[in-house]
This record gives C-alpha cells, structure tokens and sequence, in this order.
C-alpha cells in the first residue's frame, strides 16, 4: 500500500467515505481538506455507464465555465495571412504556420491549447502522432479548429475546459481552485453537470452516472450524490 503523508492522512479523516454528500457539502469539505500549500485545484470526475467502443458513446467536447478555471493557459494559433494579425490581438501566446508547425515536429510543447483554422489541418495532419496523445490535437468538437480564432482564444482566456471520455467512462474536469468562493466552484460544478448529464446516449440502458468524486491536487476524494 502506498505511503500517504501525515497531512493527507489527517485530512482523510474527515472526509465519511460511506456518505454521499451534497455537491455543496463537499466543496466546503474539498476546500477543508486541500492539503498543499498552494492554490489546488479543484476537479470533478465523473464515472459514466457507456462504452466509447461505439460511435455514439464517444462523450466529447467544451465549455466555458461560469467562472472560469483560475488557470492561466497558454494559447498557440496556427494560421497564416491576416488571421495572424487577428490572434495576435486576440492574446493568442504564439501565432505562426509552417515554423511552429516545425517546431512541434522537433519537440516543442509550451502551450496548454492549440487552436487552428480549417485551412491548416492538412498540414497538422502529420503531427497526430505528437499531439493526440496529450489531448492537444485541435478538434471541430472542443472549437479549436476554427475560422473564428478571435472567439476561440477568448473562450479559452475566459475559462473554457474540455472533457472526453476515456477508454473507462471516465471524465475529469477542471472546475476551479480552491482560492475560489465555495458559491463559484458549487455554480462551475452545476454547470459541467448539465452538459455532461446532457449528453447522455439515447443508447444507455439503466444508470447513467455510476459515481461523481470531487477532489482537490493531493486532497482526497469526495463522493458526490447523483441527482436523479
């Protein structure tokens, strides 16, 4: 069994791991047991009834939260002629084509979110292999495969997140830190909620949603109760 730290442990304690508690309850408790010293963040996960073997259970896209994440992100645009000019002044982080292009092929990571325009993804095509497992591969669905690139870098400045489903129904989502007020993270909760629970297949049979777990960067895990 893995070592937990005496700070952890102390903060387990507190939490009931047989009680279902209220997404109210349990934000107050995620802020009450953050156990680092500094701005956690706060993530909600949710254990999903569906198979994304199939098409239609493949559960994916974004949003823009409320109140944003409180995480600063890092925006890359790929485009060229004056769509460069646009995301530069949009506040996009690093704008190019063909020479970031080169520079991701070399290794080059630094952003949190890559955004292109339609015109670009031939060229992007080739870059699945580096991109796709980091979840950085722009995608129509999450909005950052757009002509629009003014819009997409504002949505991401303003606390935009995404949410796939992985291979085990799971989705894990970003929904603030704990410097937020309980009223902020309990109102991005609520919202994340909707769209997921709005996302239902029309394919799945019996319960939806097995299990929803808010927990803190090092904090235990707080079992949420599922709204019928």
């Amino acid at each position: 069994m893995a070592k937990v730290s005496k700070r952890y442990a102390e903060a387990a304690k507190l939490v009931d791991r047989s009680k279902l508690y209220t997404i109210e309850e349990a934000v107050a408790l995620a802020k009450q047991t953050s156990t680092t010293k500094f701005d956690a963040s706060v993530e909600v996960s949710f254990n999903l009834n569906v198979d994304p073997r199939h098409a239609e259970q493949q559960i994916r896209g974004a949003m823009v939260l409320p109140n944003g994440t409180g995480k600063s992100q890092r925006v890359c645009v790929i485009c060229q002629g004056d769509k460069e000019r646009i995301a530069k002044e949009a506040g996009a982080d690093f704008v190019g084509a063909d020479e970031i292009i080169q520079n991701i092929q070399k290794g080059w990571l630094e952003f949190d979110v890559l955004i292109a325009t339609p015109d670009m993804m031939g060229k992007l095509g080739r870059l699945g292999r580096i991109l796709g497992p980091k979840g950085l591969m722009p995608n129509p669905k999450t909005g950052t495969v757009t002509p629009d690139v003014a819009k997409a870098i504002d949505e991401v400045k303003k606390g935009k997140v995404t949410y796939r489903v992985d291979r085990e129904g799971n989705i894990n989502v970003l929904i603030g830190k704990t410097s937020f007020s309980e009223e902020k993270l309990v109102e991005n909760f609520k919202a994340i909620y909707a769209v997921i629970a709005k996302a239902r297949p029309t394919t799945v049979k019996g319960a939806y949603m097995k299990n929803l777990v808010l927990s803190t960067t090092m904090g235990p895990g707080i079992h949420v109760t599922i709204e019928k």
